[in-house]
């Protein structure tokens, strides 16, 4: 597996599949590399903690970071290279980096984009910079965060001049056993705390059986009783993540903290 990290080295990558990552890779990045690895293309998968997605305060100095053990994985799964790219590429200090206008999914739904609203702004610049960088045909990207999936679609397609030959497909959300969604963010969770982040996906088990309404005031009462601070427990249309219409796709869709942590999770309504 090749390491790259200037201009010149991704000339022959072109046309790739890209699988985008902040690294503290786990078993769900993992199922990305796998998947794209199926494919024909050339793997390349991006390691980048991106500072524009962390608002002060934020967990950017404490991110997980675990570059040797990301490497070793990731060629296990099949990647070709690894972009481990220096901020001054991603963003030189010199020349202006272009940040896509946001698509109306990251700004209308009052989800990700209400509790960090510096969010969506960071991932499509780092996200378009990568795209303009290395010109993939594919990227691949998790469901878990359901909401950044969306964003991305809707960027590419609104992009569609500049991007022509973009394909985005996603992969499942990965669990661990116990049901709870896979995060780089789970290494903060002390025993007790892992405990009580079930209640997310417990609650969704509840939820995707039930009609809009008592689905959320299922999951509420779920994360209420394990004492967790919700930003938003709702269900809404999978595609633009408005209020869920009759006889289209629906998905449940949760976002909270606990002890400082801060975990989403989602899925579709049966």
């Amino acid at each position: 597996m090749q390491i790259l990290s200037d201009i010149s080295s991704l000339a022959s990558y072109k046309g790739c599949t890209l699988v985008p990552t902040m690294g503290a890779i786990h078993e769900g990045h993992r199922s990305l590399v796998r998947i794209a690895a199926a494919f024909d293309e050339p793997v390349v998968v991006s390691i980048f903690v991106n500072p524009k997605q962390f608002a002060p305060g934020e967990d950017l100095a404490t991110y997980p970071r675990s570059l040797d053990r990301d490497l070793e994985m990731i060629a296990a799964d099949g990647a070709s290279a690894a972009l481990v790219p220096p901020e001054d590429l991603m963003y030189p200090p010199d020349e202006p980096v272009w940040s896509p206008p946001l698509p109306s999914v990251a700004s209308n739904p009052k989800l990700e984009d209400l509790h960090r609203p510096h969010f969506f702004s960071g991932v499509c610049t780092v996200v378009a910079r990568l795209f303009d960088l290395i010109q993939p045909s594919t990227a691949i990207l998790g469901e878990k965060d359901w909401q950044q999936l969306q964003v991305i679609r809707s960027m590419v397609q609104m992009n569609a001049d500049r991007w022509p030959a973009i394909h985005i497909k996603s992969g499942p959300t990965i669990r661990e056993s116990d049901g709870l969604a896979m995060s780089s963010r789970n290494a903060f969770l002390d025993p007790a705390n892992r405990e009580r982040a079930i209640a997310l996906s417990s609650a969704l088990a509840e939820a995707i059986k039930l009609p809009p309404v008592e689905a959320e005031l299922t999951m509420q009462d779920k994360l209420f009783s394990a004492d967790l601070d919700i930003d938003y427990a709702v269900v809404r249309d999978a595609q633009t993540l408005q209020a869920p219409q009759k006889g289209q796709p629906q998905r449940a869709l949760i976002a909270a903290t606990l002890n400082g942590t801060r975990l989403i999770d989602n899925a579709a309504m049966l």
